[in-house]
């Protein structure tokens, strides 16, 4: 098994990859969790996104979006759609997408809105609660910081 991870911006996604990028998005996010949502939001393809790509033996399995942000005036990071597919998870893959987002988010505070179910999960990562919890798409989600 080779795996392989990089993050990279828009300009550098090729056809195929970026159609399965998104479609493991909607594998998860839309079919699986039952949240029909508009993934595509207009912000893949801002000049400062990265998109961390997680292959193993050349097949997409894992995806993450570094997003640039600004809260209240500050400038942050925001990570985004962590997703693995189903037949990979439980392997401790999805850390080395949190590792790779997270380098490639030097420098500044980074925000997050885990499923809460994980906010245990992004705290191992130094990720610390930053509000009340809160529904989205019928899903419960807590806002998360990691200050730097």
């Amino acid at each position: 098994m080779t795996t392989t991870i990089t993050a990279v911006p828009f300009a550098a996604l090729d056809a195929a990859t970026a159609y399965a990028a998104w479609r493991l998005r909607q594998d998860v996010f839309v079919v699986e969790q039952e949240c029909p949502y508009p993934d595509l939001d207009g912000r893949d393809d801002e000049p400062a996104t990265r998109h961390v790509l997680l292959h193993v033996d050349d097949e997409l399995v894992g995806y993450a979006r570094v997003l640039d942000e600004a809260h209240d005036g500050e400038a942050t990071w925001r990570i985004g759609r962590v997703v693995l597919a189903r037949p990979v998870r439980g392997r401790g893959l999805a850390d080395h997408l949190m590792n790779t987002a997270l380098q490639v988010s030097k420098g500044r505070d980074v925000v997050l809105d885990a499923q809460s179910p994980l906010a245990g999960w992004y705290a191992t990562f130094g990720f610390e609660v930053s509000g009340p919890e809160f529904l989205e798409d019928g899903i419960p989600h807590t806002p998360m910081r990691l200050s730097r």
